[in-house]
């Protein structure tokens, strides 16, 4: 990392960690965070939880996994030749998604729901929690002790309200200041990454029409030219072609855009990045085609009526489970049992509301599920053949 730009996050610009460690062997403090998400629990159980399709719904659909690791990659482009932090993007890129429950959105919005009286649920600041908090494998600390800059990045999103509970970390959502170059990067490659390969899957799986789509700018302006150059090519391999140029496309608008703003600005430091509007953007032709595509994709796909007949069962899944788990813990595994029957006397001796806390745990539990773990649970639960 010895070409960084004078305004990327760097070991001598860091706030560091929540629990001082010293320097790492062989490694960066950013490359230490990278690592400690690939081998949390958390990272693996992304590989069986819903994109956009119910993990057994086929094995070439996207996961939170695979989306994961295919917005790092883009993340990391982008960071390289900009001269930034590319270990740290790769480490958000990774972690983003780390909080979301099972069944996608679908599961995040049933959740919410049922959270609605304590505190709410939001994948973002679950990530930050399980990054924070629920993951238990080092001795010194519960959580990864990731650097402020990883941990700023993954909480992309947060009412004022809630920011103000988290210290530091919530300041520039109070003070609307931006988060550092490489946190808009993986915000942006993200945002790239889910609508192509939504896309992809949802063409994969038949319920995306060609006809309409081929009226979407971005999309058309890279199938004809595909058609033309290649026009005995199978319509599989022309929308895989389509769709590595449309990423490509996005890509090299955006670092051009972003390096003509950095640019302008002439940023000496990143307090100069903080105290700036977004640097990372789109071209505004570009902007207008993406935000094109995601309505497109949220009217064809995401309320299909075969993905909303999954959304619906999902949601009765999270709604059951909170309920019997709220009704009666005892059906809960023992350790989650433990950690709530142990911190309700607490809580009683200082008149804490202990349902709060209750809820707040279920809602970890359920959250850190996969789809086919809460589908089994909810059999055992609920199927009176199943009696295990």
């Amino acid at each position: 990392m010895t070409n960084l730009a004078k305004y990327a996050v760097s070991t001598e610009n860091s706030k560091g960690r929540l629990v001082f460690e010293s320097s790492p062997q062989y490694r960066s403090q950013t490359q230490r965070d990278r690592d400690r998400v690939i081998h949390s629990g958390a990272f693996r159980r992304l590989e069986y939880k819903t994109q956009v399709f119910v993990n057994h719904e086929g094995d070439m659909f996207r996961t939170r996994l695979t989306h994961s690791i295919e917005v790092a990659q883009i993340g990391r482009s982008i960071a390289r030749v900009m001269n930034l932090n590319e270990d740290l993007v790769e480490a958000i890129c990774l972690a983003h998604d780390l909080g979301h429950t099972p069944f996608g959105h679908a599961g995040q919005d049933a959740l919410n729901s049922c959270m609605k009286n304590y505190g709410g649920f939001e994948h973002n600041l679950q990530s930050l929690r399980v990054v924070d908090q629920l993951e238990e494998r080092y001795a010194e600390f519960s959580g990864l002790n990731l650097t402020f800059e990883a941990r700023e990045g993954i909480l992309k999103h947060c009412s004022k309200s809630k920011a103000r509970k988290l210290g530091e970390l919530g300041e520039r959502f109070i003070q609307e200041t931006q988060p550092s170059l490489e946190a808009q990067v993986a915000n942006l490659a993200d945002a790239i990454a889910y609508n192509n390969h939504d896309l992809d899957d949802g063409l994969r799986a038949g319920l995306i029409d060609m006809e309409p789509l081929r009226e979407q700018a971005l999309f058309a302006m890279h199938f004809e030219e595909v058609c033309q150059n290649w026009p005995t090519l199978p319509e599989r391999r022309m929308i895989y072609e389509t769709i590595r140029r449309m990423i490509n496309y996005q890509v090299v608008d955006l670092v051009e855009t972003s390096q003509e703003n950095i640019e302008k600005l002439q940023p000496q430091n990143i307090d100069d990045i903080r105290q700036s509007g977004p640097l990372i953007k789109l071209s505004e032709t570009g902007y207008l085609q993406h935000k094109a595509l995601k309505k497109f994709l949220k009217e064809s796909l995401y309320r299909h009526y075969r993905v909303h007949r999954m959304s619906l069962k999902a949601s009765k899944i999270i709604f059951s489970l909170f309920e019997v788990f709220m009704d009666d813990i005892r059906v809960l595994p023992k350790d989650v049992q433990y950690r709530i029957q142990s911190a309700e006397s607490s809580l009683q001796e200082q008149s804490q509301n202990a349902d709060m806390f209750q809820a707040r745990m279920i809602a970890d539990y359920i959250a850190g599920m996969t789809d086919r773990f809460a589908i089994s649970e909810y059999e055992k639960l609920f199927n009176p053949l199943t009696l295990t």
